[in-house]
């Protein structure tokens, strides 16, 4: 029996009319990285904000180990170590980068955006945000000002931050997105790197990042599941393939 961390059943989701998300059953397995993969406009944000409860579902639940947490706030739910990244990178251009870490690791504090707190009471947290910082490469770039790294680096930052909140479920939000092919590269292995002991489940538009590191992949076309399986299995799928207008020899097209 798969032990399984985030479940949905008939998850839908409607604006005015329009159905964005229909009836997706979804189940990710603990310590897998699973992707949401899908041509644009398929669902996969929204379908992300509504796990993250962002958005409230039209119809459907969502479980979170077996305990249904369809009507949880956004806050309960990163307490309860679901955490996700955007996809626009999301860390505080002005501060240092152990200071954006830092924040993350208040929570620790519970003194989670007390940005009044003399910042005396974080110097505890500087050994363990300089622990994070190494785990994503960035450890010699602690003191420079967030705005002046490289988009990459930005983005490494940003899993940091996300890694501080100590997640169950990490979600990743299109975490190459706008990446040259050598930051897309390194994205990728810190990804597989920081999987360890976790489970991630990601939106991702590259489908080399998705092949070379996801255990199982979601289809999802006009908000419906349209397959599911491993990456052999879902690139060998005919409707997949027209979805992508895969080429002649059956090779998923990158879904920019």
């Amino acid at each position: 029996m798969a032990d399984v961390i985030l479940e949905t059943r008939d998850l839908s989701k409607e604006f005015k009319g329009f159905t964005a998300v229909s009836k997706v059953n979804l189940q990710v397995e603990r310590g897998h990285i699973h992707a949401l993969i899908g041509p644009n406009g398929a669902g996969k944000t929204t379908c992300f904000n509504l796990l993250t409860k962002f958005l409230v579902p039209t119809s459907g639940q969502i479980l979170f180990n077996g305990k249904d947490i369809t009507a949880a706030r956004p806050a309960q739910i990163a307490r309860m170590g679901v955490i996700r990244s955007f996809q626009i990178s999301a860390v505080f251009p002005h501060m240092s980068v152990l200071e954006n870490v830092r924040i993350g690791l208040q929570r620790r504090l519970g003194t989670s955006f007390h940005f009044w707190r003399s910042e005396r009471s974080l110097d505890s947290l500087d050994a363990r945000a300089m622990e994070l910082l190494a785990e994503v490469g960035l450890e010699r770039f602690a003191t420079t000002l967030t705005a002046d790294l490289p988009y990459g680096s930005k983005r490494a930052l940003e899993i940091a931050t996300t890694l501080a909140m100590e997640p169950e479920l990490m979600l990743l939000d299109e975490p190459t997105q706008g990446m040259g092919h050598e930051d897309v590269h390194r994205v990728t292995e810190l990804i597989r790197k920081v999987s360890s002991g976790r489970t991630i489940l990601m939106v991702e538009h590259n489908m080399q990042v998705v092949s070379g590191i996801c255990d199982r992949i979601t289809v999802l076309q006009r908000g419906a599941v349209l397959a599911e399986g491993s990456y052999a299995e879902v690139a060998r799928n005919p409707q997949v393939m027209e979805a992508y207008m895969g080429s002649a020899d059956g090779q998923l097209q990158g879904a920019h």
